[in-house]
């Protein structure tokens, strides 16, 4: 994510107030475009198709299919792109872009096989047990899989800096979703929510293609050299574990109100909880902006930090090295303390409007009173996810996984405790867990500010590290010395 850092650098040192609101558009389209192009396709689609007037039970299926299609590919996607883009970083250092085809194929495969695991089985329930017809199971099942591809490319791009392209290929796939379901719908009668799933699938499929042809246009190559991904995964599976858990406990407070005697089961298959996964987006709709606080300030100031204290180390003297560390641990305790500054206004503006204007939206009742503790355990999430980025930034592989699992661990306990009280605390969970992450997250990084110079400067070996018979730890005997002196 560095390389976002420095672009917005070079736009924002003109210090103009055009180069800022064009470094602000910037940021928004290198995060959340993609998001908020879905989004808004979804609902257009159900205005101009008049989606209201269909029956509750075709809508409920088609609004819990599309729900299970993101959260699961989401899910399932997780565990492997931090690795593969650790992986694609050195890649890109070392300048051997050969090895980049052998690692979006072996990590294709392993996306698809790890989805496919989980989809099939509940597609078969949901054909025999819940009686849906086989095509629109088997279209639920296309989105999945397609959403999975388009998440899976979205890294190779992102990596390679085209955020533009990202979001041009999600304008695209969007514009065509809408035009397609118009068609069929007034051209060829398709049942409405059924060519809304359909479309959405087409769209997806267009997104994923568009993004594998931009990857191989990028790198014809193929050194095949499977087996050093493989080893980086087995180098790295703390790495595999932190996403797979941070991921994880953004839906497990979901997942335990979906156990309680206020779910809604559909088909016998899909569960949900429509009052708390509404107020659940729309507390993350209210502090989605610190991704774009954290990509335009504090990755791109401390980007900087930390780049001068690794010019120090190469070769800078001691003082040096020490005044450099010292700016660079400085500048994050400020940036940290001023997207959480910036964010906490932005929150309560955004939480005003909400509380304000949804309820003549038909957004009150439950959706409102769960509504505010949620939207506090996201602001305190995402804070905690930018100390994750920094951990990550020092290689401190076990403090992340220790975040992510405590977060992940602390979350489940919490919203467990959370379904026995009032509605207005369902989402006390959430702040609990990402409190207990924060926590985590802050405490490792203090231990990475005293003992960076340790791990900068002791953390290598003198030997290369190899495969075979350990020799000897004798270095020298005396009694081995006096029988070659009688010789």
């Amino acid at each position: 994510m560095a390389g976002i850092g420095v672009n917005l650098n070079k736009i924002f040192s003109k210090n103009t107030i055009t180069t800022h609101i064009y470094g602000f558009t910037y940021s928004m389209v290198a995060t959340i475009a993609p998001m908020f192009l879905v989004i808004g396709a979804i609902i257009i689609m159900q205005l101009l198709l008049g989606f209201s007037k269909v029956g509750y039970a075709t809508r409920e299926l088609y609004s819990c299919t599309v729900l299970y299609i993101f959260i699961f590919a989401l899910l399932t996607a997780s565990p492997f792109n931090a690795v593969l883009s650790k992986y694609m970083s050195d890649v890109i250092y070392n300048e051997t872009y050969s090895d980049i085809l052998p690692c979006y194929y072996f990590g294709l495969i392993l996306n698809v096989v790890f989805s496919c695991l989980w989809g099939i089985p509940f597609c078969i329930w949901e054909h025999v047990v819940g009686n849906v017809p086989i095509y629109y199971v088997f279209t639920g099942y296309c989105g999945y899989i397609s959403l999975v591809l388009v998440f899976y490319s979205m890294l190779y791009l992102s990596i390679c800096k085209d955020y533009k392209k990202i979001s041009l290929f999600f304008f695209i796939g969007m514009s065509i979703t809408i035009i397609l379901s118009l068609i069929l719908v007034y051209l060829f009668k398709v049942e409405v929510t059924y060519a809304m799933l359909l479309s959405l699938v087409v769209g997806f499929a267009i997104i994923a293609c568009l993004e594998f042809a931009l990857t191989k246009s990028y790198f014809r190559e193929n050194s095949g050299k499977y087996k050093e991904v493989y080893q980086y995964f087995k180098k790295y599976w703390k790495l595999v574990l932190t996403n797979f858990f941070y991921i994880l406990g953004l839906y497990t407070h979901n997942f335990v109100f979906w156990g309680t005697d206020m779910r809604m089961v559909v088909v016998d298959s899909f569960v949900c909880m429509q009052p708390y996964d509404m107020a659940s987006f729309i507390a993350m709709f209210t502090n989605i902006s610190a991704s774009v606080l954290f990509i335009t300030r504090v990755e791109m100031h401390f980007h900087e930090r930390y780049r001068a204290y690794s010019e120090a180390v190469i070769g800078g003297r001691g003082m040096d090295i020490e005044n450099a560390k010292r700016r660079m641990f400085r500048q994050l305790s400020e940036e940290l303390m001023n997207m959480v500054r910036i964010q906490f206004i932005l929150s309560v503006i955004v939480y005003f409007i909400c509380i304000t204007l949804l309820p003549y939206l038909g957004l009150g009742g439950l959706v409102m009173k769960i509504y505010p503790c949620l939207a506090v355990g996201y602001f305190i999430l995402f804070t905690m996810y930018a100390a994750i980025i920094f951990q990550y930034y020092y290689n401190d592989m076990t403090g992340a996984l220790m975040t992510s699992v405590a977060f992940w661990l602390a979350t489940l306990l919490g919203s467990i405790w959370a379904t026995h009280l009032q509605p207005i605390w369902f989402g006390i969970g959430l702040v609990i867990g990402a409190m207990v992450g924060w926590m985590v997250a802050y405490a490792r990084l203090r231990f990475i500010e005293n003992s960076v110079d340790t791990h900068i400067f002791c953390n290598g070996s003198i030997m290369k590290k190899g495969q075979g018979t350990k020799p000897t730890n004798i270095v020298f005997s005396r009694y081995t010395m006096k029988t070659e002196q009688r010789k």
